[in-house]
């Protein structure tokens, strides 16, 4: 299939004079993207084949590229010409010292470098730092739901249904049952994702961390923060894990992209909150798995899935809080903090954003609304909603259908 997002993200990379590092979750779909749609991209552009170096270095026909030194050499003696060569290696953490070799290609002038990796290390959020400044990250997420959607046989609440379940890694488009894909999803948690973090970060108690993956899965969408998880394993699972050792695990989760978090923000003090942060997995179909799907509820995955598509499209996404002044019963001022599901940021742009299932009453749209309303800045703000005719209501507010945002993103933020 198709991913012309990320594909135009290279393209607007190509020639840079830097490496290109394409990150992200494993099994997400990196070594496709280079290697079929980027790689049929320069061959339709007019790029020559023999001018496009590719090597898939997990291919065991192409194991003695796995010396730095011959890896160098090969790609070397492949240039024969001032004309431009496209190198592209997949799996590249198969090659001691990398690093150094991709840094070497930076010194052949009319050389363009594309790699991907598949391992812990690789994964990292810090990879792009191993190229000295000289590496551009793409990162690269599961499906989108239009992407999922545009491959999916079947209208959108049936692929809404199969997405906020199952998730979007491109592999599970060609299973045909629930039990096959539950079985992939299952499997690849447990054999990939948590040994990979175990083995990079050399963790000695995996039942410990993997407890603590449990309870970040049943918690998405909800205020947490080291303090409060060790809280809970004190006194729900009657076991001692230090806030330190709970913070560690939670960046481990993170490198390897498998959750990321909303930090609080003050909209009107304009200042981060140290305190309680959100927590949501970059696929819902590995979360639900990780939770023998028990917990299927849907306006946290509405709220995950939103929260990961604002971030696939570049916004840096907070979770904000407004002051709430009102005068009580007995005449006295009560304050309250009110929170925005989500305060997104990309470059001089911003737009607020609730996430309700249903605005089925009066009194529920003035509940998602009212912290919205609080917010005095001119900024674009927005309540999406998964059924109903996109419309601005009488405060302003643009009440957007779920699948408006989903299918038409660049277009309604």
């Amino acid at each position: 299939m198709d991913r012309p997002y990320y594909l135009e993200k290279l393209k607007l990379k190509m020639n840079n004079g830097m490496i290109k590092v394409i990150t992200g979750l494993r099994r997400c779909g990196k070594s496709y993207l280079l290697f079929n749609l980027f790689y049929r991209y320069l061959l339709e552009s007019g790029v020559e084949d023999d001018h496009i170096i590719r090597i898939q270095l997990d291919d065991w026909a192409n194991r003695e590229y796995r010396d730095p030194d011959k890896l160098y050499k090969y790609v070397k003696d492949r240039i024969t010409d001032r004309n431009r060569y496209y190198i592209l290696l997949d799996e590249v953490q198969f090659v001691p010292s990398f690093e150094d070799v991709l840094n070497g290609f930076l010194h052949i002038e009319n050389t363009d470098t594309y790699v991907t990796g598949s391992n812990a290390r690789f994964l990292s959020r810090d990879i792009i730092t191993e190229f000295r400044g000289r590496g551009d990250q793409i990162h690269l997420r599961p499906l989108s739901f239009s992407e999922f959607m545009a491959a999916f046989d079947g209208n959108e609440h049936d692929a809404w249904q199969q997405y906020i379940t199952f998730g979007g890694l491109p592999k599970l488009l060609g299973m045909k049952t629930d039990q096959e894909k539950t079985d992939y999803l299952k499997g690849i948690f447990e054999e990939t994702y948590i040994k990979d973090i175990i083995d990079r970060n050399d963790v000695r108690n995996r039942s410990e961390m993997e407890e603590l993956v449990d309870v970040v899965a049943s918690s998405i969408g909800c205020f947490t923060n080291p303090k409060k998880l060790s809280d809970t394993f004190k006194s729900i699972k009657n076991v001692a894990m230090h806030p330190d050792t709970v913070k560690s695990y939670l960046d481990y989760l993170e490198d390897s992209f498998l959750i990321s978090k909303a930090r609080r923000y003050d909209v009107k003090g304009k200042r981060y909150i140290n305190t309680p942060m959100k927590y949501y997995f970059t696929d819902c179909g590995l979360r639900n798995a990780r939770l023998e799907f028990r917990q299927i509820e849907e306006t946290h995955l509405m709220e995950s899935v939103i929260f990961n598509e604002l971030c696939m499209c570049g916004y840096s996404v907070d979770v904000g809080c407004v002051e709430d002044v009102s005068i009580g019963e007995n005449g006295k001022r009560v304050q309250k903090q009110l929170e925005i599901d989500f305060v997104c940021n990309l470059g001089s742009k911003r737009v607020y954003i609730q996430s309700a299932l249903s605005l089925s009453s009066p009194e529920k749209t003035l509940q998602e609304q009212r912290s919205l309303l609080k917010v005095s800045d001119s900024f674009r703000k927005m309540i999406i909603v998964k059924d109903g005719i996109s419309h601005y209501n009488d405060d302003g507010i643009l009440v957007l259908n779920l699948f408006d945002f989903l299918m038409n993103r660049d277009d309604v933020i």
